[in-house]
C-alpha cells in the first residue's frame, strides 16, 4: 500500500546501505531439511495482520512439531532499518512477509538472505508461481533471494465529480495519451474544478519516483529503470515521460510544494497514481474511476509499476526446511485467495483472474487492477539500489520539478553515474 510504504521508508537508506561485505547466504550453509519451530514477521497493516494470524493458526493446527511464532515487524524508523539491524545482530526471524525488493540488494550485501533456488524445488516453485516476471527478481549473481508475493499495480484514479465540474466526460475521460492527459489536466485546473490535476509528492526522497515518473516510464517502455547494468531513463522514450512531467510542473498542473494530507481524498487534486489499496481507502468517500497510466501515443501500456512486497528467508534461520514449507504454504493458492479477500492486494501468481473467478466476479472494482497485475515491472535488483534511485531523483527534481538546466543533458549525466553505481562502483 502506498500509504504504508511512505510511512515505512523515510530512513530506508540507512538500512539499504548497511555495511557488510557478505553476498547472501545460500541454503547449503544450514541443512535444507532442518525442521522445527520458526519465527516470522509480517507488516503492521491491520488487514495483513488479520490474514497472517489466520494463516499461522492454519499451519500450526496441522504441524504441532513445527510451530510458527509470528509478530508484526518491530517498531522503528523504517521496516528496512529494523530488518537490517536484526541481520547485523544475527537475530532476524526466519521469514519476513514484508521484504521490499529495493531492500534486497542491501540485505544480500549484509549476508542476510537465503537463496531460495538452492532448495531442490525452489526454482521450479518460483517459476510456476510468478511466470515470466520472475527474472526481474533475480539478483546479480543469478540467484533468487526473495519470493515475489503480492503487488499493488498502479493506475490513475480520478475524481468523477471534479471531472464533471470541469465539463469533462467523467465516464470516458481522455487520459490515454500524453496530449490527452495534458489537455484534461489544463481543463481541470483552468476551470478551477481542482487546485491540481494531480499532486504527487514533489520531495527528493529516493522512493518518490515510484509514484510519479516510474509508472509513466514503465508504461511507455516496458523496461526497468536499469537493465543489463545500464540506465534506461535517458533514452528517447524515457525523456518523453520526463518531459510530460516537466510540462505538468511548468504549467502549474502539478504543484511544486508538498500537500500536508491526502490531496486526492480531500478534493484538492483531481487525479492520483494508486494501487488497488485505494479502492477500500476511498470507497464511497470519492466518486472515483480508474484508467491505465497514459503512454505517449495512447497505446496500451507495456507495463505497470508493481509496488510489490516479497517474502525473504533470513540467514540466521536454523530450521530452513520448515521455513521453506511455511513460505510455500503461505503462498499457495488457498492462502493467496484468503490474502486477496482480506486485503485486495494482488498475489504474484500467473492467471490471477482465472484462479479466483468468483472473487473478481463479485469485486469488479478490483478486476482492472488484476489485469494490470499480469504485466508488472519491478524496481531493478542492482547493487547500490538506493543510491541509484537517489541519483535519478536528484536529477529529476532539478530538471523536471524545478525546470533547471537542459532536461536531456541532466538525465544523460545522471545515467552515467547510475551505470557506475549499478556496476558496484
Amino acid at each position: 500500500m502506498k500509504k504504508a510504504l511512505l510511512a515505512m521508508l523515510p530512513a530506508a537508506a540507512v538500512a539499504l546501505t548497511a555495511c557488510g561485505s557478505g553476498t547472501g547466504s545460500d541454503s547449503g550453509s544450514a541443512a535444507d531439511d532442518a525442521r522445527g519451530p520458526i519465527t516470522i514477521w509480517y507488516s503492521n497493516n491491520a488487514q495483513e495482520v488479520a490474514w497472517g494470524k489466520e494463516m499461522v493458526a492454519d499451519w500450526n493446527a496441522s504441524h504441532p512439531k513445527e510451530k510458527v511464532s509470528a509478530q508484526e515487524i518491530p517498531a522503528g524508523k523504517s521496516s528496512e532499518e529494523v530488518i537490517g539491524a536484526a541481520i547485523t545482530a544475527g537475530n532476524a526471524p526466519c521469514l519476513v512477509l514484508n521484504t521490499a525488493p529495493a531492500a534486497v540488494p542491501g540485505f544480500q550485501k549484509q549476508g542476510g538472505l537465503v537463496a531460495l533456488d538452492e532448495f531442490p524445488d525452489g526454482k521450479k516453485y518460483l517459476q510456476e508461481r510468478v511466470g515470466g516476471r520472475l527474472s526481474q527478481y533475480a539478483s546479480p549473481d543469478g540467484k533468487y533471494y526473495q519470493m515475489p508475493w503480492k503487488s499493488n499495480p498502479v493506475m490513475i484514479f480520478y475524481n468523477k465529480e471534479l471531472f464533471k465540474k470541469a465539463g469533462l466526460d467523467a465516464e470516458h475521460p481522455k487520459l490515454s495519451s500524453y496530449q490527452d492527459f495534458l489537455q484534461t489536466s489544463r481543463k481541470l485546473v483552468g476551470s478551477k474544478a481542482a487546485k491540481a490535476a494531480i499532486w504527487p509528492a514533489p520531495t527528493s526522497e529516493f522512493y518518490q519516483s515510484w509514484f510519479d515518473y516510474y509508472p509513466m516510464f514503465t508504461a511507455q517502455t516496458g523496461r526497468q529503470l536499469v537493465e543489463d547494468g545500464k540506465a534506461q531513463f535517458a533514452s528517447p522514450e524515457g525523456i518523453k515521460a520526463a518531459q510530460l512531467w516537466k510540462t505538468m510542473y511548468a504549467d502549474g498542473l502539478a504543484p511544486k510544494e508538498s500537500f500536508n494530507g491526502d490531496a486526492f481524498g480531500e478534493g484538492k487534486s483531481a487525479m492520483a497514481t494508486v494501487g488497488p489499496w485505494a479502492v477500500s481507502v476511498y470507497g464511497d468517500k470519492v466518486e472515483w474511476g480508474a484508467v491505465p497510466v497514459p503512454t505517449a501515443d495512447g497505446a496500451a501500456g507495456k507495463g505497470t509499476f508493481s509496488d510489490e512486497k516479497s517474502i525473504g528467508m533470513y540467514a540466521s534461520c536454523k530450521n530452513r526446511g520448515t521455513a521453506w514449507d511455511v513460505m510455500k504454504f503461505a503462498t499457495g493458492k488457498e492462502q493467496d485467495g484468503k490474502l486477496l479477500e482480506a486485503t485486495g492486494q494482488m498475489p504474484m501468481r500467473t492467471g490471477l483472474t482465472s484462479a479466483y473467478p468468483s472473487y473478481f466476479a463479485s469485486h469488479k472494482d478490483y478486476e482492472v487492477f488484476a489485469q494490470q497485475a499480469e504485466h508488472t515491472i519491478e524496481a531493478p535488483n542492482v547493487p547500490n539500489s538506493v543510491e541509484v534511485w537517489q541519483t535519478f531523483r536528484d536529477a529529476y527534481t532539478k530538471a523536471v520539478i524545478f525546470g533547471k538546466g537542459d532536461l536531456a543533458a541532466t538525465l544523460k549525466d545522471a545515467a552515467g553515474k547510475v551505470d557506475k553505481l549499478a556496476e558496484g562502483q
